[in-house]
């Protein structure tokens, strides 16, 4: 061989050698196990939401740099449209019917499913979460494997308060903040959840004058200027850390007739972002077709852990083409009856199974405007067949409690429950979503604060669907909402009567009994339910006996509630309350005082303490703890009475005018008559 033939041969050799030991290279550092792991969920960001999706109408830098120098899934999708099951399925790595989370109430994880937080905590990992909004409440089970799961949102004083149970994510990311910087010395998995896009969208300012056209991009903006903030400089101290930002689902717009989501599966609600910044890999797009299922394996695989088996999911960047993914969105179905949704997509292709079945084709029809169910049979064959293969289970929830629909339904989310199991076409979701419509229509009303056109909504629904318990529960909702509690105990006796009241509706009843003078009644509507594990009954009931006369019950299902949880506010307060009444002063304060200390947004617990105090002398302190109160929930009658007569005898004038005005303004005529008539009293000698 010649010379100069050998020289490009041991050229190739050495070029041969080289890849082969930086290939070698960069498989030892890609095997490296992550030392930090941080999750990002934003709710409701719809896959076309951020900038480096291509959207020219919103700033979302942070998220772009993200992306710019990681892997950005463009085909990613949830497997739900509502926050509680989304959120299971990420941290679970599993199907909806396989870990059982199939809405966001009346379910709760069972302690034997393992999640990525107890497989990092195993591993050595220091675990937190830090969530915003009542969806992911510790209640439900994903608190599992996390040594701080922050869910302090900021409760409402009890299940008929008007509160939105939600808080600021640049609040959830400063308490992120001090967890992340206090276990520096430890590996870390940290998860934050943001709500910041969820309807009714008010952005902070500058984002709602810079986005007043278009204010659900002004709630993404503000979300990645809170995520710029706070977790900017943590990653610029921490470079190799590897992050995971999506949406848990994303949001209509009015596409297909739907408003927010929920009630359909098509792309605007199940299509999500998906960005993974790996410090060992370089920006790349990747556009097949994955799912929420595959970040848990992801990140067990950077962590350098072995997934469970019973994970459908795996690594996104496992090599080769993805199988295909089931989706559901089942809430119209648990919670009005209407026909339940599922699916499978499949190479693009997607399957919606409804009584009104629909096949798109997702590369060619983004948009899901020609259903092609009719003309490519081959395809529908192939996806229900692979949907079979899922065997996916049915729902079987537990009974949705009074203060889980308040809560929710203060989020805009309904729920209810439906003993259905048949369906024909008429029970279609798309053949109801007027209807549906007109559900979000009472609901956004009632989330701002115009009650009196929610009532008036939610008679109308009743009156064109009298089946529909969903309907009948929001008009006893909105009726005690309205001060109208005898027509809503009315509505909730005759459920009762009929055998048709659910659990959550006994629960009201028996509330509204008790707050109405009708205490025995409430406690033989609640005796029978008070049973259980589900706090909120017991709690109910304890209030009940407690206006009942029955003080040592009380105190004993008060006591019961702290045992199933040591850090239930609500217990304490109700504890307080009923030992003030019982003439022990000091011990109410006490208990008045530990319920503030973990949840300080209970105006009840505030107003009590504040009599506590005017009883004491201390009226300048009673003053701010009732002014506290009413800023907390303008409703509280109770506090804007307090403050207005003795912020009178104080010589504070303004104070005790606005408060007289507003009590007068609120308070029924008939049910407080004689306060009506003294504050009038009092406010005309200012």
């Amino acid at each position: 061989m010649a010379a100069d033939d050998t020289l490009p041969a041991m050229r190739r050799r050495l070029l041969a050698l080289l890849a082969t030991v930086v290939l070698a290279a960069c498989r030892q550092r890609e095997a490296r196990p992550v030392h930090d792991v941080i999750l990002i969920t934003i709710d409701t960001l719809r896959a076309d939401a951020p900038g480096f999706t291509g959207n020219a109408r919103v700033k979302t830098p942070f998220l772009d740099a993200l992306a710019a120098r990681g892997t950005v899934f463009t085909h990613a999708h949830a497997h739900n449209v509502v926050t509680l099951p989304s959120h299971t399925n990420i941290l679970t790595g599993l199907y909806p019917w396989q870990h059982g989370i199939r809405d966001n109430a009346g379910f709760a994880l069972d302690a034997k499913q393992v999640t990525l937080a107890s497989l990092l905590h195993d591993a050595g990992f220091a675990t937190g979460a830090f969530v915003s909004a009542y969806p992911l409440d510790s209640r439900f089970g994903l608190a599992r494997g996390f040594d701080t799961y922050d869910d302090q949102y900021g409760e409402a004083a009890h299940v008929l308060d008007f509160a939105v149970q939600e808080r600021p994510g640049n609040v959830t990311l400063a308490r992120a903040k001090e967890w992340w910087q206090a276990h520096g010395n430890q590996r870390r998995f940290l998860w934050v959840h943001l709500y910041e896009p969820h309807a009714p969208y008010i952005p902070p300012q500058p984002f709602r004058d810079e986005y007043r056209d278009r204010l659900y991009l002004g709630e993404v903006a503000a979300a990645d200027a809170m995520l710029a903030a706070t977790l900017g400089p943590l990653l610029d101290a921490a470079p190799d850390t590897l992050v995971v930002v999506t949406g848990d689902h994303g949001e209509s717009l009015g596409e297909h007739g739907e408003q927010t989501h929920g009630l359909f599966a098509y792309e605007s609600t199940l299509a999500v972002p998906l960005v993974v910044a790996d410090p060992t890999r370089k920006h790349a797009i990747d556009d097949r077709w994955v799912g929420h299922i595959d970040i848990a394996p992801t990140i067990l695989a950077r962590a350098g852990i072995a997934p469970p088996a019973a994970m459908k999911g795996r690594s996104l960047f496992a090599a080769g083409e993805r199988p295909h993914t089931y989706f559901e969105a089942l809430s119209a179905s648990l919670n009005r009856g209407w026909a339940p949704l599922v699916g499978v997509i499949s190479g693009g292709k997607k399957l919606i199974e409804l009584p009104l079945p629909e096949l798109y084709d997702l590369p060619r029809d983004p948009h899901e405007a020609a259903n092609r169910y009719g003309e490519d049979r081959r395809s529908v064959v192939a996806l229900r067949e692979l949907l079979k293969s899922e065997a996916p289970t049915p729902a079987k929830r537990s009974n949705v409690t009074s203060e889980e629909q308040s809560k929710l339904l203060s989020l805009g989310y309904l729920s209810g429950t439906s003993a259905k199991t048949t369906y024909t076409v008429d029970d279609d979701p798309k053949r109801l979503v007027t209807l549906d419509n007109e559900l979000h229509e009472a609901i956004a009303a009632y989330q701002m604060g115009k009650l009196d056109r929610a009532l008036e909504l939610s008679r109308k629904l009743v009156a064109a669907r009298p089946d529909m318990q969903l309907a009948q529960e929001m008009l006893a909702f909105f009726l005690a909402q309205n001060e109208n509690p005898d027509e809503a105990i009315a509505v909730l006796e005759r459920k009762v009567a009929a055998g048709t009241a659910n659990e959550a509706m006994r629960t009201r009843l028996g509330l509204l009994l008790s707050e109405n003078g009708r205490a025995r009644a409430a406690v033989a509507v609640l005796q029978p339910l008070a049973n259980g594990s589900d706090l909120d009954v017991i709690n109910a009931y304890g209030i009940a006996l407690a206006d009942s006369g029955d003080v040592n019950g009380a105190v004993a299902a008060f006591q019961r509630v702290l045992n199933l949880d040591r850090d239930n506010a609500k217990a304490y307060q109700n504890l307080g309350i009923v030992a003030l009444r019982n003439g022990q002063r000091d011990l109410a304060r006490r208990y008045l005082d530990h319920a503030l200390s973990i949840n300080a947004n209970l105006p009840l617990a505030l107003n009590v303490l504040g009599v506590i105090d005017a009883q004491s002398g201390n009226r300048a302190m009673a003053i701010e703890r009732w002014s506290r109160a009413v800023a907390i929930d303008p409703s509280q009658l109770d506090a804007l009475f307090n403050l207005g007569l003795v912020a009178a005898a104080e010589g504070k004038r303004e104070v005790a005018r606005k408060a007289l005005r507003d009590y007068i303004a609120r308070a029924p005529k008939e049910k407080f008559a004689a306060e009506r008539k003294r504050a009038e009293d009092v406010l005309r000698s200012l």
